[in-house]
């Protein structure tokens, strides 16, 4: 793929901005704004600068990465236009205010990934084939199945991610009929969590994730007397990967061709990634009322693999975005998520379903909070809504829940090799989130838990089998890049890496009806040092466009429409 940078867009202020509100700081941000319309002399989509009132879509953004740690991007389609030109040109506007940070973001995380000097290796060979012969089912299911909702909003996603591309290699052409997308393109960005398992499906001799490495911390918190319900999320990433966009997506896309109804998720909020179209984290604030996330559990059985096949599964990228569109439930949510299971990117997804929640009501019944997991071969899900009233939180830390899922995909082996490190119940994270989360009375305390790691003093955060004893990711919002280089480790997870929790988000019954969230980016630092590139170990790592030294603090964040 050819990557280019674009000059600098000149920067428009607008009363569309996005507002930023600092719980520390307030500071005025400017914007850039871009329109795809309809050019009326050549009949094609073109791209302008600043707000039209005869948009296809409009993007606003802006890159406030030096002040706050976060980028902000709202994009919005218009009804006028049929569902697939709006779904390209969102694709295309996104691209056109956003190009130089997926250029940098590209070059930090994805340049050399199967590139010409690797190509030739049999993994990467087998990768693109895979890829390509998934890419060729799904569309045959678009071309046959078109009118069904599944496969309209399938089609949708994947024309938003060829105008993305398309955009951003100045080639912008809306496909008057079947198109095609490239397996090793700007795909590469919404596969990163498909990647890791096909590498060790595809049998790729270096795998990226080391055994028992963490990918997330999560929360789900009543606060007392049931006067809120506080969601929450970490990201735990690679450090090269702290460019971050915090996305508002409204697109007035119909339920399918032949149902004109306004999608249930049309609306979403989300924290995310230059050029991807999705999560990535994964934490969506939608307009179903749904608050979606996961936290990675992976697969430790090899046997497994074997259900992992190109044709008949849909990447896990792509079912996340069409549950999050088209269900009205956590129930219907994890139904349309089950279908075409890729065995990718195998995930526990937690469904919170504001509808069924009101501040102070003493009892809730089902429907409020639905759990689901997958493995390759094996979706999981049911309501457990009465677990979370019972225990007044839900705790989730890359350990799979269901007994069956647990057992299936390898965690017991774990455990009689490694000890309750890979437990529900003992391991780490388990044991401090049992312990802290009864201190979480409001949002400051929330904020407080999810970014807690006190790894030096903390007897949860110790470690019997490694030297030094205390560890850096042993906690809630870990950092791997404090743990000593010539320490002795029993397992990769454990050892000196460029890897920890990256941000935190968090919302709640007031924040998430204006698709509001408090969010913070950048390796924790509340009480073990700030993460600085130019004294880490890991400063010669490419990390184009990042901040030196990590201390943002939270941000409240809001949207202009």
């Amino acid at each position: 793929m050819a990557f280019r940078q674009r000059h600098a867009a000149t920067c428009f202020k607008s009363i569309l901005q996005v507002l930023l509100v600092f719980f520390f700081s307030y500071c005025p941000v400017q914007a850039e704004i871009s329109s795809a319309f309809i050019d009326q002399q050549t009949g094609q989509l073109a791209i302008s600068e600043g707000y039209r009132d005869d948009f296809v879509a409009w993007a606003n953004f802006t890159d406030d990465i030096d002040k706050s740690g976060w980028s902000f991007l709202e994009v919005s389609t218009s009804r006028r236009f049929n569902d697939s030109i709006q779904a390209y040109a969102a694709g295309a506007v996104e691209a056109a205010v956003t190009s130089q940070l997926m250029y940098k973001h590209w070059v930090n995380t994805l340049m050399g990934y199967c590139g010409p000097k690797t190509f030739e290796s049999g993994y990467c060979q087998r990768l693109k084939a895979y890829i390509t012969s998934n890419l060729e089912w799904v569309m045959e299911q678009i071309q046959e199945q078109g009118n069904a909702p599944y496969w309209h909003q399938a089609k949708l996603a994947l024309l938003q991610l060829k105008g993305l591309e398309d955009s951003y290699n100045d080639e912008l052409s809306f496909p008057g009929g079947p198109f095609s997308i490239n397996p090793f393109g700007f795909l590469l960005f919404q596969m990163g969590g498909d990647i890791e398992d096909l590498e060790s499906a595809l049998n790729k001799s270096s795998l990226t994730r080391p055994l028992g490495s963490g990918s997330c911390s999560a929360l789900i918190k009543l606060l007392p007397g049931n006067k809120d319900l506080l969601v929450s999320h970490d990201t735990w990433n690679t450090y090269q990967s702290m460019l971050r966009i915090m996305k508002k997506y409204t697109f007035a896309f119909s339920v399918s061709p032949k149902d004109s109804a306004a999608l249930p998720g049309g609306t979403q909020a989300f924290s995310s990634y230059p050029g991807s179209i999705f999560s990535g984290d994964d934490f969506y604030i939608l307009s179903s009322g749904l608050v979606t996330l996961e936290t990675t559990i992976g697969n430790s059985n090899p046997d497994l693999w074997k259900f992992v096949r190109p044709t008949g599964a849909v990447m896990e990228w792509l079912r996340n975005i069409v549950a999050n569109r088209l269900a009205s439930s956590g129930q219907q949510w994890a139904q349309i998520f089950s279908k075409y299971n890729s065995g990718t990117y195998n995930n526990q997804w937690m469904i919170v379903d504001y509808n069924h929640f009101t501040p102070g009501q003493t009892v809730i019944k089902d429907q409020l909070f639905t759990v689901l997991e997958q493995i390759p071969g094996l979706v999981v899900y049911t309501d457990k809504t009465q677990e979370l009233m019972e225990k007044g939180y839900w705790a989730s830390f890359n350990i799979p829940y269901y007994p069956e899922v647990f057992n299936a995909s390898g965690c017991n082996e774990l455990v009689e090799k490694f000890g309750p490190w890979f437990s529900l119940d003992k391991s780490p994270r388990a044991q401090i989130f049992r312990r802290n989360q009864t201190a979480v009375t409001d949002l400051d305390s929330m904020v407080r838990l999810m970014r807690y790691n006190n790894y030096k003093e903390d007897p949860l955060s110790w470690c019997d089998a490694c030297d030094p004893h205390g560890n850096g990711e042993n906690a809630i919002s870990a950092r791997s890049d404090l743990n000593p280089a010539n320490g002795t480790y029993p397992f990769g997870a454990l050892t000196q890496r460029s890897h920890g929790g990256t941000d935190m988000k968090l919302t709640s019954y007031g924040l998430f009806r204006g698709f509001g969230m408090l969010a913070v980016n950048g390796p924790t630092w509340d009480q073990v040092p700030p993460f600085q590139w130019s004294t880490s170990p890991y400063k010669d790592l490419l990390h184009m466009g990042h901040p030196d030294t990590w201390t943002f603090k939270p941000v409240k964040v809001t949207w202009s429409s």
